[in-house]
This record gives C-alpha cells, structure tokens and sequence, in this order.
C-alpha cells in the first residue's frame, strides 16, 4: 500500500488584489507557513500563474518551479477548471460562462470553445513541463438542462450529447496522452459529468481512453446523496486527484438537493470547512491508502460560514492528521509460526501416513 502525499492547497479560493494573495511568492510562502508541501495552480490568474507564456518559455516553467520549491512546496497539479467548462457550454448558459473567456472571443461560442480546447492542449504540453503527471478540469456540460426529464426528453438526446462531449475531448485526452498526463475531471452538479454514471458514459464515447479519470471530491456526492465511500471501490482505478472539502445535508421538509433556489446558507446540502460537516474522512482516507492511491490530498475550500483564512489553517492540520503512515509489517506478526511449507502440508494432514 502507498501513502497519499499532502497537505496540498488549491489556491483559486484565496488568491485577491490583497497581499501576500496577489503573488505567486507570497502566497507560497504563506502556504507553507500553515503547513501545505503543494499547491494546486489555477491557470486564469495571471497574477499567480500565466498558462500562455508557460507554454511558450522553458525557462518561465523553470522558474515558476524554483519559485514554489524555494517556499519548500510543489505543484500537486495545474487547473482549468473555467477553461474545461468552456469546452462544452449549453446555450442557456452562453452569457454567464462568458465572463470565463478573454473578451476577443465572447459573444462567439465557436471561438470560445475554440480558445477552451487550446488552452487544454497547452495545459498537457505546460504540465509535462513541470513535470506533473495529473490535472484538474471540468468537463463542460451540453445536456445540464436536461438532468431531469421534465419535458420527456426526445429518444436519442443524451446518446447525441456525449457523443458530441467525447468528440470534443478526445484530442485533448490524446495530447495529454502525448504528454503522460492523467486528465482528472471534478465530477460536479452542472457538469455533464457529475457522477459515476455520467462518467461511466465518458469513457464509452471516448473509447475507454487511459487518460480520462476522475478528480475524487466527496462534497459534491453529498450534496447528490450519493455514497461517497463505495464510490471510491467501484471508480478506484480512476481516480488519479482528491480535493478534500466537506459538506453536510440535513433533510428539510421546505427543498432538497436542488435547494429551492436558496442561497448556500439556507440549502439543505451547504459545503463547509474540514471537520465542520458530515463527510467520513477517516474512511475516505483509509479506502485511498488501501487501494494505492498516491497522489496529493488538496484542500479546496468552500464554506458559507468561515472566514477563508481559517478554513485554510484548519484545513493544512485537519489533512495532515488524516495522512495514514501504512505499516511495514502485520499486526500480528508477533504470532507468527514461521515459514515452513513442510508445517503447512503437516497442519492440513497432507503428509499423514497413519
């Protein structure tokens, strides 16, 4: 068994105009004040990281590595999650996911999604760079407005939808593949991959590809009231990233899981800081080690309550005391009767001659 590498920190939620937020430097070295070894980059903020020129220069690639090990941390892996939702966009959503993109392709879904997959295909050239072997996405979604069939939805819809995703994404999986880079989809409400069976779905139209695999967040199956534990024994071989981020729900007889159109603190199912919630993540923990997962361990915070600041000290405590030191020998061993195939064939009765 392998031990799961951490504590990590995304750093999407905390970068601002505010130091030491608005530098790659500084929020390094506050990071790993709190106790983090990686961060998890976002490629859309330029005042931490600039994809385009990572693509372009070695030499940039050098130092943004030198810059983050001089803090005593590395990159768990690069994230585009805006960019990946920008790859598959339903019209209804046209206008809100423009703010997304750069303004020289809004208002045009063809360039968009056109600006979507090519910085995807600079994310698999960038993160080989950095010598990174997973990465963060979303999927995008064609079908979200359809995820409950009311309107019945016409014979073939969800078929045509994926198979129109998986045509999307198949370059892309294919120049991560070039690259030796897992892609690690959030599963996620709003996504057209949002759980097991969507992403189930994925891997059909995109031919099984080895490089389609999931970024495991228990929050978001929660929020689905879906069983966050057998998730990981039925998906374990893909799961190749782990954002650690709790949630909670508490039935209400006033809305469920679509939340009733309510701000986070009035939904029954509301992310929150570590240890605030619901989540098991001693068992979520115990399940990775036991499967071999070896990745990092990444906060992502999100909490209607807490001040950022302390999710974030709590947080870097809350994952390193769930990091499991796996054993170099049994518990038992102390009991041990040895080696001895001759014992063995004796105890079974297998050399017997009476």
């Amino acid at each position: 068994m392998s031990k799961i590498r951490g504590p990590g920190i995304f750093l999407a939620q905390f970068s601002s105009d505010e130091a030491p937020f608005n530098n790659l430097a500084d929020i390094c070295r506050w990071a790993s004040g709190l106790g983090y070894k990686a961060i998890q980059l976002p490629t859309t903020d330029r005042r931490l990281f600039d994809l385009s020129l990572a693509y372009k220069s070695a030499t940039y690639c050098d130092e943004i590595k030198g810059l983050v090990a001089d803090s005593g941390l590395a990159i768990s892996e690069l994230s585009t999650h805006l960019q990946g939702q920008l790859v598959a966009v339903h019209p209804a959503y046209s206008r809100q996911f423009d703010a997304f993109a750069p303004e020289a392709v809004r208002d045009s879904p063809q360039c968009r999604t056109a600006w979507a997959i090519e910085q995807l295909v600079m994310a698999a050239e960038v993160s080989q760079r950095l010598g990174l072997t997973a990465h963060a996405t979303f999927s995008g979604a064609l079908l979200w407005p359809s995820f409950y069939p009311w309107p019945q939805r016409p014979p073939g819809l969800v078929d045509e939808g994926f198979r129109e995703l998986g045509a999307r994404w198949l370059p892309i999986l294919d120049r991560f593949e070039d690259a030796g880079v897992d892609v690690c989809f959030e599963l996620h409400p709003g996504e057209d991959l949002h759980d097991g069976v969507t992403f189930e779905r994925f891997l059909q139209v995109v031919g099984n590809h080895p490089r389609a695999n999931i970024l495991y967040d228990p929050s978001h199956f929660v929020l689905q009231q879906m069983n966050y534990l057998e998730f990981i024994d039925i998906y374990h071989e893909r799961i190749r990233a782990f954002h650690v981020k709790d949630a909670e729900y508490r039935q209400s007889g006033r809305s469920g899981v679509y939340g009733g159109y309510q701000t986070w603190r009035e939904r029954p199912g509301r992310f929150r800081s570590l240890g605030d919630g619901q989540i098991d993540f001693s068992q979520i923990f115990t399940k990775l080690t036991q499967y071999g997962y070896d990745g990092w361990a990444v906060l992502e915070w999100e909490c209607c309550f807490k001040h950022p600041q302390d999710g974030a000290r709590e947080g870097a405590e809350f994952i390193a005391r769930h990091l499991i030191r796996t054993s170099d020998r049994e518990f038992d061993d102390f009991a041990s009767s040895g080696d001895d195939p001759g014992l063995n064939r004796e105890i079974l009765g297998l050399d017997f001659t009476g």
